[in-house]
């Protein structure tokens, strides 16, 4: 029996948001922890003064001049209980042309394939986010693809400092260039706090073939300022030209889609070795990985470790990790926590 069709091409939710194509669903937000609630490294403040630091989970905080402290913080708008702090604690001019300093995340190309960016059909895409500094400026967000070969700079402002203040940036879909679409960088969204000549636009809200994240005006707003204060939550990345309401998805969703690219886990195992053969413990994952990842072994907090010397690991495939000793004699036992990274 037919009871009629229903065009879900587009839709308007009660407050008036239109969900267009590619939006209509639990997963509109390509931005995974936007609401910065994951923090699997617990690490505290860390101390950005180089690249690839991270606090929060799936937030790259990466520095080539000047330092600032990064963690998760408490202090949130209304609807958010968690958000991202960098703190300024040595001051840079940013004189280098490829001075950098920056808050990023780097979206692997399965997740944004269907923007078909690099072709006629193209799509725009929105950025939204809840911004909270003590320096009231200009700042920009740069949108480039993996190979920085393609670059779009959006501008916002901060109109008062200390007061959350919700921004949108609406992106038109790149008809050019390459755009990685498989387990690579897919698609970098870079909020600059300083940065060199190099990488500075004539103008925003316009595509270039270069490696730019921002413009004269919004070259260097915070990392002049020793002490300054940057928070940032309820970062959104999603289909069209219009802002909608922020995708809350389960606490166990988010953590699982950050184990892609991050995990710990703690592991003990027990064997007997010959002094000759390896004896080799097999750890699985909790969720594929992107790739091969990379591990580090740390210590068990229990001291749970005998006859097993020199331990080594060896990465099986995406979902599993061997880890092994030759030297082991007799009764042999291990155990640890694993950090398993595959971060982009």
């Amino acid at each position: 029996m037919s009871y009629g069709t229903v065009q879900a091409e587009k839709m308007t939710t009660e407050s008036g948001y239109s969900l267009g194509a590619g939006n209509a669903s639990s997963f509109k937000n390509r931005i995974i922890n936007g609401a910065m609630l994951v923090d699997q490294r617990g690490a505290g403040t860390v101390t950005v003064n180089t690249y690839d630091k991270f606090s929060v989970d799936r937030f790259n905080l990466e520095t080539s001049s000047g330092v600032f402290t990064a963690q998760q913080s408490s202090t949130a708008p209304a609807g958010f209980t968690k958000s991202l702090l960098c703190t300024v604690t040595t001051t840079s001019t940013m004189s280098g042309a490829s001075d950098l300093a920056q808050i990023a995340q780097y979206i692997e190309g399965l997740n944004v394939a269907d923007l078909a960016w690099g072709t006629a059909s193209a799509k725009s895409i929105t950025l939204s986010f809840w911004v909270q500094s003590s320096v009231a400026a200009t700042y920009s967000v740069g949108f480039e693809n993996g190979s920085v070969t393609r670059a779009y700079v959006g501008t916002y402002t901060i109109n008062a400092a200390n007061t959350w203040e919700y921004k949108t940036i609406t992106v038109p879909g790149d008809t050019s260039g390459t755009w990685t679409t498989d387990t690579g960088r897919g698609l970098m969204l870079r909020w600059c706090f300083g940065t060199g000549s190099s990488r500075i636009a004539a103008s925003a809200n316009t595509w270039y073939s270069a490696n730019y994240i921002a413009t004269s005006a919004t070259s260097n707003p915070l990392m002049t300022t020793n002490g300054a204060t940057f928070y940032i939550t309820g970062v959104q990345l999603e289909v069209g030209t219009v802002a909608t309401s922020f995708d809350f998805r389960s606490y166990g969703t988010e953590l699982a889609l950050c184990q892609r690219y991050f995990e710990t886990l703690y592991f003990r195992f027990s064997a007997y070795g010959n002094g000759a053969n390896s004896v080799i413990g097999t750890v699985p994952m909790k969720v594929t990985k992107r790739t091969s990842p990379t591990t580090v072994i740390g210590a068990d907090p229990g001291g749970w470790i005998t006859n097993f010397p020199s331990p080594t690991t060896e990465t099986y495939d995406s979902n599993s990790i061997g880890i092994s000793s030759t030297a082991a004699v007799g009764f042999s036992r291990f155990g640890g926590i694993l950090s398993i990274s595959s971060e982009l």
